[in-house]
């Protein structure tokens, strides 16, 4: 057993503790949070920590197989000429992608993640995940523009699905974004999906999936034309709303990943199919489109936010910590508490895995983080603020 104290503790389940207690078990579950008014004897059995104590982190949109382009990507660039670097450097670059993707896993466990939504084309990072000190859900993404070969996108997906089963991995099956799937692929999806857990699904990233929607028109029609992958009469949503209601399945949660260029009647029509979670990855915002999302009107439309890293191609990092400071540096009135609050108990609720992570509360196992060098006083993150796994 391990007592560990800082001079403060956000359990997630009430106000911040100032000095408590936490006995943890040897496989990390939590025996008890002793609160002692904020005043602690000294105690050979406790080890105190200058900082804030909080639990792991969920980070809830990830690309582990994309590792291997870190640093390969131009910035600023709008996404679709991000998508059409990706399309010509995934399959040109020469690099190990396991061995990136197995750095990129240690750097997850590093920066605090225990659990992780990681989105999937192949079953390239099954075997590290499954290995892995961080629980997974796989999202298996479908996509194709091209209604003519939904059917071939729906065989080559349930191939992936039966290694995942082989592996016992916990896995969905969703579709890319609206914008990025047909008509004909999304039905075949939302069939294959009605029992989804959990779905998950690019959203709002550019301003551009509105007119690729409305008119077939924009950067992104550009895009899928000097790929040559713009089928002659696109079959594709009219608009998000009716996508997300009518062409997605409604059942279990759904991830809502980016939300960059969402808006107030948007996200009013959407809230309206519940269970729906608003994941921001603004590191990746900044780097493709230098444009950090409306975390301002999420919050005062009342939507459940929770954070995600996105991948190596299109983010310097994939640390947790370092997306809340982007968070707090444009967004400083959205306190530390509320920040902790969207990056651990919001993102387990997301995933369905609250029963045992995101709040340090007896009898759950949802692992410990150091936050230093934070503003104590004010209770507020500072740019040299660190984490450090504890649990």
């Amino acid at each position: 057993m391990r007592r560990l104290s800082a001079q403060y503790v956000i359990t997630n389940s009430g106000a911040p503790v100032k000095r408590a207690v936490i006995s943890a078990d040897k496989d990390g579950t939590i025996l008890s949070v002793e609160e002692n008014n904020g005043f602690l004897k000294e105690n050979q059995s406790v080890e105190f920590y200058n900082g804030i104590i909080i639990p792991g982190f969920v980070n809830c949109h990830c690309h582990l197989e994309l590792s291997h382009l870190k640093g390969l990507i131009h910035k600023g660039t709008g996404l679709g000429n991000f998508i059409m670097q990706i399309r010509e450097t995934r399959t040109n670059v020469e690099a190990d992608e396991i061995s990136a993707a197995r750095s990129a896993d240690n750097r997850l466990i590093n920066e605090g993640v225990v659990l992780c939504a990681d989105v999937c084309n192949t079953s390239a990072t099954f075997e590290i995940k499954k290995n892995s000190a961080v629980r997974y859900h796989n999202f298996l993404e479908v996509f194709g523009i091209d209604p003519q070969k939904a059917g071939k996108r729906m065989d080559e997906i349930t191939a992936v699905a039966g290694q995942a089963d082989k592996l016992n991995l916990k896995y969905s099956i969703v579709p890319h974004s609206v914008y990025a799937v047909s008509l004909s692929l999304l039905r075949q999806i939302k069939e294959r999906s009605k029992e989804n857990r959990v779905t998950t699904i690019h959203f709002m990233e550019t301003d551009a999936e509105a007119l690729l929607l409305a008119d077939h028109s924009g950067p992104l029609k550009e895009s899928y034309e000097a790929s040559g992958l713009l089928p002659e009469n696109p079959e594709l949503p009219s608009d998000h709303v009716s996508a997300i209601l009518d062409e997605v399945t409604a059942t279990g949660n759904l991830i809502l990943v980016h939300n960059t260029f969402a808006e107030n009647i948007i996200v009013r029509n959407i809230r309206k199919r519940g269970n729906t979670y608003w994941c921001l990855c603004p590191g990746s915002n900044m780097y493709i489109e230098n444009r950090m999302p409306p975390v301002d009107m999420l919050m005062s439309e009342g939507c459940a936010i929770v954070v995600g890293t996105d991948s190596l191609a299109s983010n310097n990092d994939l640390s947790i910590l370092e997306e809340l400071k982007l968070i707090h540096h444009f967004f400083p009135a959205v306190s530390l508490e509320v920040l902790v609050r969207w990056a651990t108990i919001n993102g387990a609720k997301a995933l369905g895995e609250d029963s045992n992570y995101g709040e340090i509360v007896p009898g759950k196992k949802p692992g410990l983080l150091l936050l230093e060098n934070a503003d104590l006083k004010n209770f507020k993150l500072l740019p040299e603020t660190t984490v450090t796994r504890l649990l």
